[in-house]
């Protein structure tokens, strides 16, 4: 994510332009001086802090470790960082990068997400129930993404909520809870969703409220040209 898809700056669909432009092919490789750990049987059998990373348009980001630091694990080489080759994530049972346990990929440096209070107004109806009104909103910019905003619970008509047993995870967020709307026997699946133990990049939206704008009614004040985009996160069976 960030530098290769979406819309940033090494993307297809980038936001911005390039002066001179940029082979389509580019594949940009980086020192990565955190510690990583590849853990599979109980037991680690990654460990360095010389993995470089590699943003690779149309491919997942990846670490690259020196070969002869993976023994026998499977490998694929990195054509560009001769000597460096890459592990499938799934050779692993779990990684750590400095201790924090990942989930699906690698955290990129150049993703961020901003938190802001907000007077931006937001209106969410079902079946002409309104579940929200108000311009006490927190916006959420997060790179590569368009922005989005989230709702405190007491803003909410919660009574109509009930909790779903979806659930998903990103590496900038965490673990999202979500939420079903039931109006007059109108169930909505997943209509909303939240973050009650966010990661410490994204506290100010510790429990608040989002919701999908493709399954229940929203009107929200968004920046100029900005519309509600996926949240990148992975949803089992979704």
């Amino acid at each position: 994510m960030s530098l290769v898809a979406g819309t940033g700056p090494l993307s297809r669909d980038r936001a911005g332009q390039l002066s001179p432009p940029v082979a389509d092919d580019v594949v940009y490789i980086e020192p990565h001086p955190r510690r990583v750990q590849g853990i599979r049987d109980g037991a680690t059998v990654i460990d360095t802090e010389r993995a470089l990373m590699v943003h690779r348009r149309g491919a997942p980001l990846s670490y690259a470790f020196a070969a002869d630091e993976i023994g026998d694990l499977p490998a694929d080489p990195v054509p560009e960082a001769p000597g460096f080759v890459v592990v499938p994530w799934t050779a692993m049972d779990s990684w750590l990068e400095e201790g924090r346990a990942l989930v699906h990929y690698p955290p990129n440096p150049y993703h961020r997400v901003d938190c802001r209070p907000t007077a931006r107004g937001l209106r969410v109806e079902v079946s002409g129930t309104i579940l929200v009104d108000t311009v006490d909103t927190m916006i959420v910019f997060e790179t590569a993404l368009k922005p989005r905003l989230y709702v405190n619970p007491s803003l909410v008509r919660t009574d109509l909520l009930s909790r779903s047993a979806t659930t998903s995870y990103c590496n900038y967020k965490g673990y999202a809870t979500y939420w079903n709307v039931d109006v007059g026997g109108t169930v909505v699946t997943d209509a909303a969703w939240s973050y009650d133990d966010p990661l410490p990049e994204t506290l100010p939206i510790k429990g608040m409220l989002s919701f999908d704008e493709t399954k229940v009614d929203v009107l929200a004040e968004m920046p100029e040209s900005a519309s509600y985009s996926d949240c990148g996160c992975q949803i089992p069976g979704k």
